[in-house]
Order: C-alpha cells, then sequence, then structure tokens
C-alpha cells in the first residue's frame, strides 16, 4: 500500500455535496482506504474570474493501485459526478488531482505527479497540511515552509474535519 494525497475541487452546482460524493467515491475504490481528510474550505478561482468560488479539500489515501490506475479512478468519479472539460481553469462540478503519490516523481503525458502548481496554492498546501504536517514533497521540501502555507484572507474554512461524513 502507498500513500496518495488527492486535492478536491468544485464550484458548480451543490460543491459541498460533490465533494461529499468525491470523499466516499474514494473511500470504496478497490484496494484503497481513505485514511483522513482535510477541513473543507472556500477559495476565489485561479484563471478566469468569472465563475464562482471554489470549495476544497485534501484526502489521503492508502492505496495498492498504481498511479495511472488511480488516476483513471479518479477521472471516472469526476465523469460520474458530470466534470465537463470546457476551458482552462473553467468552473467544475468536480475536480480530483493527484498530488503526491509516495515519494514518487512521475513525468508521463497524462500525469505529473507531484502535482506542478500544487506549491503555488494555498487552496492545496493548507489542507494538505491539516492532515499530513510534515509532508516533505519528493524533492525533499517540506510542504509547511513553503510560501503557500500561510492561508491568506481569501482562504476561508468552512467545515471542520467530518464534514464528508453523512
Amino acid at each position: 500500500m502507498y500513500p496518495a494525497f488527492i486535492g478536491l475541487g468544485a464550484n458548480l452546482g451543490q460543491p459541498r455535496e460533490q465533494l461529499v460524493y468525491a470523499v466516499q467515491a474514494m473511500a470504496s475504490l478497490p484496494d484503497t482506504r481513505l485514511t483522513h481528510v482535510s477541513r473543507l474550505y472556500g477559495s476565489p478561482p485561479i484563471g478566469p474570474q468569472d465563475q464562482p468560488d471554489y470549495v476544497n479539500a485534501v484526502a489521503r489515501l492508502e492505496t495498492a493501485l498504481t498511479p495511472h490506475r488511480l488516476l483513471a479512478e479518479l477521472q471516472a468519479i469526476e465523469n460520474d459526478a458530470g466534470r465537463v472539460r470546457e476551458r482552462h481553469w473553467g468552473p467544475r462540478t468536480l475536480d480530483l488531482d493527484l498530488l503526491l503519490y509516495a515519494d514518487d516523481e512521475i513525468r508521463t503525458v497524462n500525469l505529473t505527479v507531484p502535482h506542478p502548481e500544487m506549491v503555488h496554492r494555498a487552496f492545496v498546501i493548507v489542507p494538505l497540511l491539516d492532515i499530513a504536517s510534515d509532508a516533505v514533497l519528493p524533492n525533499g521540501a517540506k510542504a509547511a515552509s513553503l510560501q503557500a502555507a500561510t492561508p491568506g484572507p481569501d482562504l476561508l474554512v468552512l467545515a471542520e474535519s467530518g464534514w464528508w461524513q453523512t
């Protein structure tokens, strides 16, 4: 089993409910165990500003799935939630990003791990630190030392841990 961290985001429809669905779906993946889920955060969109604010979280899985198989499963969850990819950084019913997988660095046509933008985004690093305060990137950088580890006024806590349990 390998640790994997997944970034969750949504800003269309019922974002909180979409994230609840995603967490429960990830908990049901084969050869996978959900171990932690961060608090729920709100943040403004990156990119086009003509869209609603996002709801974000990070989940930790223990999985025997390969990174590419895990990515395929995450994309299937997105598709089941009605994800449509219309424009880069556009609005989404559900976005699931494979942020970290074990200590691996992966660079293929359809997968880059660590996620290339995560180190710049408080809405990823802050929830990651909620559930893994000692997280270290494959290059040896401590997540807590990144500038994005300091939440600004645009990152709001919407719900404490356990928000996804019904």
